[in-house]
């Protein structure tokens, strides 16, 4: 595959936290499409039930999962397994492992955070449920743990987060730890960092991601219209 630039649709955004952060799957399968049309191929988002809550039950993932592939039926599609969701680490990764039924709605690939609990146990169900797995690394300290157990299998990126408030220097350091896994490396921001570490990934020639789970703002600071608008600034810097 070459170079990735992936949208992040919502995240763990609340319902009116932005007027266009998608919730359903009919939004975020309205999102991808549009997205798609500015050439977006992978797209990362957070299923959730009824009333909104993120969720890493098996029929709620598969119904946003396949909702949003009829949209972007040549994309991939990717979730998180955050331990947020789901805290007790035994449960989380029993969940994850019933993915392996989901047919349609199974995603091509899910986030794993290397510093939660239960991390290990989580990348092993997703590999036991031919699912790709996306190691996400926010510090220099999980990277240096994540170098230490060494890359599990199954692992297709690693999904590398500078955190609000770090940027390009940050994110240098983050990248140079990890560079020796072998892997590919996704490098984001968050919020004010978002932008910054953007155009830092493109700089350096690695994968990177955008959408309303990173940032509410456009690159001059003022308030994004939705997650097409975004993709579109990135695509700009990116080609």
């Amino acid at each position: 595959m070459g170079f990735v630039l992936q949208a992040c649709l919502n995240g763990a955004r609340e319902p009116g936290s932005h007027p266009s952060v998608p919730i359903t799957p009919q939004q975020l399968a309205a999102d991808a499409a549009h997205c798609a049309e500015a050439g977006v191929t992978s797209f990362h988002l957070h299923p959730r039930d009824v009333v909104g809550l993120e969720v890493l039950a098996g029929p709620e993932v598969a119904t946003a999962v396949s909702v949003v592939r009829v949209a972007v039926p040549r994309a991939e599609i990717g979730v998180t397994t955050g331990a947020w969701i789901v805290p007790d680490p035994v449960r989380r990764a029993e969940l994850v492992r019933g993915w392996a039924g989901l047919a349609a709605g199974r995603p091509d690939f899910a986030s794993v955070n290397v510093h939660e609990d239960g991390w290990l146990d989580v990348a092993a169900a997703l590999r036991d449920a031919g699912v790709g797995i996306e190691l996400g690394v926010f510090h220099e300290r999980a990277a240096r743990a994540l170098a230490d157990v060494g890359v599990p299998e199954g692992a297709v990126r690693v999904l590398a987060e500078v955190r609000p408030g770090e940027g390009p220097e940050e994110a240098g350091r983050l990248v140079d730890l990890l560079a020796p896994l072998g892997l590919p490396i996704l490098l984001h921001g968050e919020d004010d960092s978002a932008w910054p570490v953007l155009d830092h990934a493109v700089a350096r020639g690695l994968d990177t991601r955008i959408g309303l789970e990173d940032t509410l703002t456009t690159r001059d600071g003022t308030p994004a219209v939705g997650n097409a608008q975004l993709v579109a600034q990135a695509q700009a810097q990116v080609w």
